[in-house]
């Protein structure tokens, strides 16, 4: 039986390093650390496309950008994320929603998520209702905690066109 809609998840983490401009969710947002890739690093953008290709079972954003091929060496990961609105696409998928959580102990995080909203929906094809960014802390507590890290999670759901 084949279903008309289809939910997945995505996960990223990337260290911090001084040195590395801050990227999230297509946002250049100011910070004396940056995230540490072989892309830019966006990794609530990583975490939202492999939410979209687990959803329509086409792997993760490593097989299809691996971090071996020059090609992706500081890409954008807007540039990413667009690929893979056109991989779902061309299987006859459309997103229906995405919702996104980013772990960092600093900075603040929740003035820049409209922005953040407004540079994702027209990347997705949704109206801006239909992306939902939420941030929190780790409560001082590991990784996250000490700002070594920091990591996003994702759900989305694709829907048949």
């Amino acid at each position: 039986m084949s279903l008309n809609i289809r939910v997945g998840f995505g996960f990223d983490v990337h260290q911090l390093k001084p040195g590395r401009e801050l990227w999230l969710g297509g946002v250049k947002i100011a910070h004396e650390k940056g995230a540490d890739g072989h892309s830019d690093a966006d990794v609530l953008l990583h975490a939202v496309c492999d939410a979209l290709l687990g959803a329509a079972a086409l792997r993760d954003i490593g097989f299809h950008f691996p971090n071996t091929d020059p090609n992706y060496k500081n890409a954008d990961s807007k540039l990413l994320l667009r690929d893979v609105v056109k991989l779902l696409h061309e299987r006859g998928w459309k997103v229906g929603n995405v919702d996104a959580t980013l772990s960092m102990e600093r900075p603040k995080i929740n003035p820049h998520i409209p922005r953040m909203v407004e540079v994702l929906a027209p990347i997705l094809g949704v109206e801006q209702d239909c992306v939902s960014i939420k941030a929190t802390t780790n409560e001082t507590l590991g990784y996250v905690g000490r700002e070594d890290g920091v990591n996003a999670y994702a759900v989305a759901l694709i829907v048949k066109s």
